[in-house]
This record gives C-alpha cells, structure tokens and sequence, in this order.
C-alpha cells in the first residue's frame, strides 16, 4: 500500500509547504522539514531525534550499505580479512564484501536490529546488485537473491518496511517481497518504466535525480506525474535541501 500521497505540487525541500519524503546523508542534516518519510543514515541521527521525527508524523528509513564494508562504521572490525574484496568505484573508503559468507548476514541483522531499536520504520538496503559488479568474488545473480531475501525478510519480522535499492533486473524478482522501490538516476539513464511491476503492485517508487548531470527538472517532474513516481532532485552529496516532484 502506498503511504506517500500528498497533492500534486513542485516544492522546494525546506520550504513552508510539506514535501512527502527526502533523503539525507550527508551531515549537517535538516530534520526540520515536513516530510512523510526521511531516509537517513543511523549514525547521523539519535533515537531521540527519531522519536521527534516520529511525533510529527516523518517515518525514518534507515540506510544501511549490505554490499559493502565502510571503514568509517563502528562495526569495521567485524568483518574478517577473507570477506573484503575490492574497492566500491570512486569510494576509497568502501570495499565489496562476499555476501555468501554468514559472518556477513550476522553483521548485517545486527545492523538491522540496530535500526530497529533506535525507532526507524524502514531500511534501506544498499549496493545489492554487486554481483553485477568487479567485487573480487564470483557471486551470482541466485547468490544475490539469496542475500537481500534474508536481510528483506529479517527486517520485516523485526516490524521494518524494505525498499528494494536500484537493482532493476532483480524487480521482477522481488516486488512481491520488498514493501517499496529506490532508484537513483533512472531518467538520466533511461530505465524508470523498469519500476512500473511496483507501481502495478500499488507500491511506491522513490526517485532520485542529481542536479550535477543537468537533466531539464520540469520535464522529468512531469515524466515522473505521468509515471506515478515521488522524484527528488538531490545533490550528489545527498545533504539537506533540493526539489520535490509530488504525485498523488
């Protein structure tokens, strides 16, 4: 079931009108706006500011990185040597981790239970299509279902809505598992009508554009109205702040 549905409107994200959902990552974060759903990294906020959030109506969606170990994490040191694999593209500080070994679900249900405790009523997983990538392991398409069916069906019996992150050529796989979709860049790079199984399902699709490719935003707004999406138009920092295409 759809959960984001405000009045058709163009907004600018920290304005006075209510935006229906915005994605933070990057500190200093603005949890003053009036969002029905606030993706955001749990080492950037409390379980307090979570509970405010909660208050005023803004379900918190937790990011959480299954696809790769991130050095900055209080948990780098649960990760053994013979997971790490190679470095995320242009992220220095991000190595590809082999999702078949069950040291990494046990790391990853404890992030996820972590998510849970601090009040988020989501997660985001993210980097789950690494089996497409150079990670250093011969994983597959079957290992990587495998994974985020553990982790999606894990965090919904802790109570946790799950957005299936990017990864279109697992949709047909797993719409009728994961509670919504994420995709990042599918107008700049031409594949948003892959989402459309979600938006027969009735389930949200959360899109995201970067103002850095230069994309004309009143023509993808108006792409994303006909296609029934909630796009974003967000920095490649993914801070506070940007634009918001409400659909109904």
């Amino acid at each position: 079931m759809s959960f984001l549905s405000l009045p058709m409107a163009l907004f600018v994200i920290g304005g006075e009108q209510p935006t229906y959902w915005d994605w933070q990552l990057t500190e200093p974060l603005d949890l003053s706006i009036r969002a029905t759903l606030l993706v955001t990294d749990m080492d950037g906020v409390t379980s307090e500011q979570i509970a405010e959030l909660a208050a005023r109506g803004v379900r918190s969606v937790c990011y959480v990185s299954v696809g790769t170990r991130e050095d900055y994490r209080d948990d780098v040191d649960a990760f053994p040597a013979h997971v790490l694999g190679k470095q995320l593209g242009d992220w220095p500080d991000e190595v590809y981790i082999d999702i078949r070994a069950p040291e990494i679900l046990s790391i990853m249900k404890a992030r996820i239970d972590r998510c849970a405790s601090m009040g988020f009523a989501g997660v985001e997983p993210d980097n789950i299509d690494l089996f497409e990538n150079d990670s250093g392991f011969d994983l597959t398409k079957a290992d990587g279902l495998t994974y985020i069916r553990a982790l999606a069906g894990y965090a919904q019996d802790q109570g946790l809505l799950v957005a299936q992150k990017n990864a279109p050529q697992l949709i047909p796989d797993l719409v009728g598992e994961m509670d919504l979709l994420m995709l990042e860049q599918c107008f700049a790079y031409d594949f948003c009508e892959e989402a459309q199984p979600y938006l027969d399902a009735g389930k949200d699709v959360l899109a995201v554009e970067y103002t850095e490719t230069g994309l004309d935003w009143d023509t993808i707004c108006t792409k994303a109205n006909e296609l029934g999406m909630h796009l974003l138009l967000k920095d490649y920092d993914i801070s506070a702040g940007g634009k918001a295409c409400n659909v109904n």
